[in-house]
């Protein structure tokens, strides 16, 4: 099993985990509340995690443009 990280609003890679098996505890998503867990943890057809998170070049856009965070996706 894969364990790809993407950026929400790029949908840039990044990161990448190739495990056979991993704990929920070790990649700290218990954490998250039960709606953030349906919003930012899917499953794809071929078994990989995907994690939805932020790269630093858009969180970046979204310090210096507040206005962003009313919107799902943008370009910088």
């Amino acid at each position: 099993m894969k364990i790809l990280y993407k950026c929400r609003h790029c949908q840039g890679q990044v990161g990448k985990l190739d495990r056979n098996q991993v704990e929920v505890s070790e990649l700290g998503l218990e954490c998250l509340t039960p709606d953030d867990q349906r919003e930012m943890i899917t499953y794809d057809h071929e078994g990989n995690l995907n994690i939805r998170t932020i790269c630093d070049s858009c969180e970046q856009s979204l310090e210096q443009n507040p206005h962003y965070h009313e919107v799902d996706f943008f370009i910088h």
